[in-house]
């Protein structure tokens, strides 16, 4: 095994670093990260890279993730999930089907979002969730985030604190943890997440994950290429371009390449903002920046052989 991404499925009570720490000690591997923290309650797809693989981190983060969610309502926390201090007891909120799957939609394409105060973000140097534990609140900008889907799975509407399950498919950056607080704003009601698992991550889903005790047998086993993806299969949404051989060698040397020696339709070259390029023999070569003044593509992560 050299370079590759392996899909973990987190369990809950770790934290995104113990996954990654554990995932290290098995392997004995150094050089492995993760691509997108789930906070430590949060179960679900979390995608590793190894090696090399490494460098395709934040292009894997470019991709939007799904989740499925358990929305709480008549309860709200100071953290916008069951884990914080209640803020907000209000018992027998009576909605209706319809009511819901109305809010639901109203929330799908790009929406305003305040980060909550128990988060990493950071502000003049120091994490948002550094300063709610000391007890301070601090004005926070809204970002931009999409909703690309929203659906209801499920709703329990007759006891105390009806909870609703719903999926929803995103940008990164998105805190569903404040999507339900803001459904629940716009029904009227306090509202906080009850449960959250992450499903699907950089195209990947529970059907390419691993726990860690499988990757514990996998590794004593010898069969960790099993599971291993290759780095460049979470970039299928970048366009591809092929190159011939000495072309390919002049790629890996980190050179710019003409646009006249990649086969591409010459509208996506001159059009996409980055290209994932190939050798002859299907070899992924790396990520390229198309530079168009100088009809040129411009290495930007380049996979040279080891």
């Amino acid at each position: 095994m050299t370079d590759g991404i392996l899909a973990i499925w987190k369990p809950a009570g770790w934290t995104s670093h113990d996954v990654v720490a554990k995932a290290r000690g098995i392997l004995r591997i150094k050089r492995i990260g993760h691509t997108g923290t789930l906070d430590p309650q949060v179960t679900g797809v979390l995608p590793i890279c190894i090696g090399r693989a490494t460098r395709v981190v934040e292009y894997v983060q470019e991709r939007p993730k799904a989740y499925e969610a358990v929305l709480k309502l008549g309860i709200a926390t100071d953290t916008e999930d069951m884990t914080g201090t209640v803020l907000e007891d209000r018992p027998g909120i009576r909605l209706t089907e319809g009511q819901l799957r109305e809010a639901l939609a109203s929330f799908v394409g790009e929406i305003e979002q305040v980060p909550p105060m128990f988060s990493a973000v950071r502000v003049d140097g120091k994490r948002l969730y550094e300063l709610a534990r000391e007890g301070k609140v601090i004005e926070r900008k809204s970002r931009r985030v999409t909703v690309h889907e929203i659906a209801l799975i499920s709703a329990d509407l007759e006891q105390d604190y009806p909870e609703i399950r719903f999926s929803v498919v995103c940008s990164k950056g998105t805190y569903i943890r404040t999507l339900c607080v803001d459904i629940g704003r716009l029904l009227g009601v306090p509202a906080t997440m009850k449960e959250l698992v992450r499903t699907m991550s950089g195209g990947l889903t529970q059907a390419d994950c691993v726990t860690l005790e499988q990757l514990r047998e996998l590794q004593a086993s010898g069969n960790i290429a099993d599971k291993l993806i290759p780095a460049d299969a979470p970039l299928e949404y970048m366009p591809r371009g092929d190159v011939g051989e000495i072309t390919a060698r002049n790629a890996l040397q980190g050179k710019r390449i003409a646009f006249k020696y990649v086969r591409i339709e010459d509208a996506v070259l001159r059009e996409s903002p980055l290209i994932r390029l190939y050798g002859h023999d299907g070899m992924f070569l790396g990520v390229y920046e198309p530079d168009a003044e100088n009809e040129t593509l411009k290495p930007v992560k380049v996979f040279t052989p080891v």
